[in-house]
């Protein structure tokens, strides 16, 4: 600064003593953005001011005048020329900033750039405790008389323009004081801005991140030409300095992501991330940390993009909304706003926005992707191998790249486990199959669904399942379509004729116990995909509007997660609309429609089973891809049931009459895996052997269990067994 304090003599100032500051000349400091001019006229100001302080002290007290009038102004100091291209010159044209401003705003700057202004400020307010700028000294600094005093408050007004925009904050220790005791306090982005200091605003660092973009345009993400228009109109609308509104709408995170940065990029400009859902968070303070998100992006030349807008939709948020849209008015710069909802067209808030759609990437995208990351790797696989990674998982670039790094580094642990000489274990590269980029590519989906249904790890393939003919080969038709899915949708085109039902919704009827379930283990086996059991009793609510509040997030979540949804017993979900009765009546069919609408638009998997055909909505037949009977197992399969039933290595005696047991109990695949079981364990008591014994003992107690009788003539020689 141009002064220097030391403490050369005191004071009296009723019962305490100050120290006196004084001035000496030293060596002017370079122009700080403009304000070297009013920061010399402040000096001059104080220095004034201190020297009628001491002249006039007594004399102005007992007159009841300003301790700080000054008759006359004569020094040079005492105007002030702004650098035309300086950032308070800015600050001035653009916020409509008077002289008077200026100088209110250098007296709250001042003890940012130098703490001495403290004890300054503390002797002129006659109160060491006093160290920042009250609205009293201010007005005794700069006024000559009660009249112009008066006259300047309203530079203090809350339409006043260092209030308004707020530049500068009044603040007070109680409700009760009057204007002049408040204290004035310079808002910390104009601090920055004018001194032009990096970083981040400190009340934004809870929800918001400044990144330094050094990411390019990658065509995985969004189609070369839609880019290049998007960077076009970027480019065009930051040199003319006008505002642009973007709304990036879809799935793909990563991809919207990269996308700013890589605009980011291209502006050279930093990247301010904002996280929406934690600005939220803090309802009462949700204006105002909008209106610093602006000014930051504004101030310090920032791309913002707002992250997580769907938040906003909820229907606990929607004063929030309001809010949100009214400030957005306020936009100076270009803003990118991130959700997978469509926007909504509003009357206000989103002038001139433009939505940018980002689909998911195409199969061919999908596969030179998984080509590029394999060979980097130094990870071959089959064409047939590739076009299944491609086709089956719908994974984003980033995804890919995850899958192929988490498959290699899998192989390299079961390698090296599979190696019990630690010198052998630096000899060969471990192979990743084809298995393990499965495994990886369902690992990188599905964590949301997750949270709402249970996930089924398939164990069954198609030598454990014994069904008639025709349901083995519409099962095998199912996975058939679920492969070639992308083949005759995308590339023969017929995805362009279907707006609606492109997904594989397939249901499954029989009795419980006929392999229902297990022919989903089979199918998500075949496959590759992770398998996720619907729990109706956490979606069907007896509150009005939970059950479709809970259909959304199930459908939402499972859009992502590369897995089939499996609806067991979902006759309760699915079931009839009945006749209106009641109120009850209307919303339980209002839940169907909705139900309907959601599998229409759903272009998964998805497994429905049910006991009875019969129960479910003729609705919904058309919708299904499949329909499957699983009838009782006749006397051939139950066979089959009973020969593979029993696992290789059990210890089963030869004398087992397997044919017996299928042909006189018409039981179900659940029963006799029950029975098997039972008779497992009574063998591992009693002999170590499974015999005839054993699972004569374990039928009597399978069929106590479901309560039916067991005729003594069908155990024929077997019937003293116990």
């Amino acid at each position: 600064m141009s002064f220097q304090l030391s403490a050369v003599n005191s004071i009296e100032a009723g019962e305490k003593t100050f120290t006196k500051p004084m001035f000496s000349e030293t060596e002017i400091t370079p122009d700080l953005n403009g304000l070297q001019p009013l920061l010399l006229r402040l000096d001059w100001l104080i220095k004034t001011a201190i020297s009628t302080l001491e002249l006039n002290q007594k004399a102005a007290r007992e007159l009841g005048i300003s301790c700080l009038q000054k008759t006359e102004i004569l020094s040079e100091q005492a105007s002030t020329t702004i650098r035309y291209d300086s950032l308070l010159a800015w600050l001035q044209n653009t916020f409509s900033l008077s002289a008077f401003d200026l100088d209110i705003l250098a007296i709250a700057l001042a003890p940012e750039l130098d703490r001495h202004y403290e004890r300054i400020y503390a002797y002129l307010q006659d109160d060491m405790s006093n160290k920042r700028p009250t609205v009293d000294m201010v007005l005794n600094l700069l006024c000559s008389s009660i009249p112009e005093k008066l006259s300047r408050r309203k530079h203090f007004a809350t339409n006043a323009p260092l209030l308004h925009h707020r530049l500068v904050h009044l603040v007070t220790d109680s409700h009760q004081s009057t204007l002049l005791s408040h204290h004035l306090i310079i808002d910390p982005q104009v601090v920055r801005l004018l001194l032009q200091q990096p970083g981040l605003d400190s009340r934004l660092t809870a929800c918001c991140q400044l990144l330094e973009p050094n990411i390019y345009f990658d065509n995985s993400y969004l189609k070369a030409d839609v880019h290049t228009s998007l960077e076009a109109l970027v480019i065009e609308d930051w040199q003319k300095q006008q505002p642009l509104l973007l709304y990036f709408q879809g799935t793909d995170t990563t991809g919207k992501r990269r996308t700013a940065q890589s605009l980011a990029k291209t502006l050279e400009i930093p990247l301010l991330i904002a996280d929406l859902t934690k600005i939220v968070d803090d309802k009462t303070n949700f204006e105002e940390k909008l209106e610093i998100l602006w000014r930051e992006a504004w101030f310090f030349h920032c791309l913002l993009y707002l992250d997580n807008f769907d938040i906003l939709y909820l229907q606990e948020n929607q004063l929030l909304y309001q809010t949100f849209l009214g400030e957005l008015e306020k936009n100076r710069g270009i803003t990118i706003i991130a959700g997978v909802q469509n926007w909504i067209p509003t009357a206000t808030g989103a002038t001139g926005l433009i939505s940018v759609s980002f689909t998911i990437l195409e199969s061919s995208q999908r596969r030179d992707c998984w080509q590029t990351h394999l060979q980097a790797a130094q990870i071959s696989i089959e064409d047939q191998e590739l076009d299944v990674l491609s086709d089956r998982f719908v994974l984003t670039s980033d995804q890919i790249a995850n899958a192929v790094t988490t498959a290699y580094n899998t192989a390299r642990w079961q390698q090296i486990n599979s190696i019990k000489d630690i010198s052998d274990r630096k000899t060969e590269k471990p192979l990743s199959s084809f298995f393990h980029l499965c495994s990886a590519a369902r690992a990188q989906s599905g964590h949301d669904l997750g949270n709402l249904a249970q996930k089924i790890t398939p164990k069954y393939t198609w030598d454990d399942i014994v069904l008639q003919p025709n349901q083995i080969i519409q099962l095998k038709e199912i996975c058939k379509e679920a492969e070639y899915r992308d083949l005759v949708h995308q590339k023969w085109g017929f995805a362009d004729k279907l707006s609606l039902g492109k997904g594989l919704n397939v249901l499954f009827c029989g009795s419980s116990g006929t392999g229902k379930t297990m022919a989903a283990e089979v199918i998500a086996h075949q496959l590759q995909l992770d398998l996720y059991k619907i729990d109706l009793s956490q979606i069907v609510s007896k509150y009005i509007g939970d059950t479709e509040k809970n259909l959304n997030c199930i459908f939402n979540a499972a859009s992502n997660s590369n897995a089939i949804l499996f609806f067991d017993e979902a006759d309760a979900l699915f079931g009839k609309r009945s006749e209106v009765q009641d109120a009850r009546d209307r919303y339980a069919n209002i839940e169907v429609g909705y139900l309907l609408q959601k599998m229409e638009e759903y272009e998964g998997i998805a497994i429905l089973t049910t006991n009875l055909r019969s129960n479910i909505d003729t609705a919904f037949e058309r919708r299904l891809r499949f329909i499957i009977e699983f009838p009782l197992p006749d006397t051939k399969n139950r066979y089959l049931i009973w020969q593979r039933i029993f696992p290789k290595i059990a210890p089963c005696s030869s004398e087992l009459n397997l044919e017996f047991l299928a042909e006189n109990f018409e039981i179900t695949g659940a029963n006799i895996r029950n029975i098997a079981l039972t008779a497992a364990f009574l063998a591992a008591d009693d002999g170590k052997v499974i015999n005839m014994k054993h699972l004569i003992g374990a039928l009597r107690r399978e069929y106590q269990k479901m309560g039916h009788i067991l005729r003594e003539k069908d155990l024929g020689e077997y019937i003293n067994w116990r």
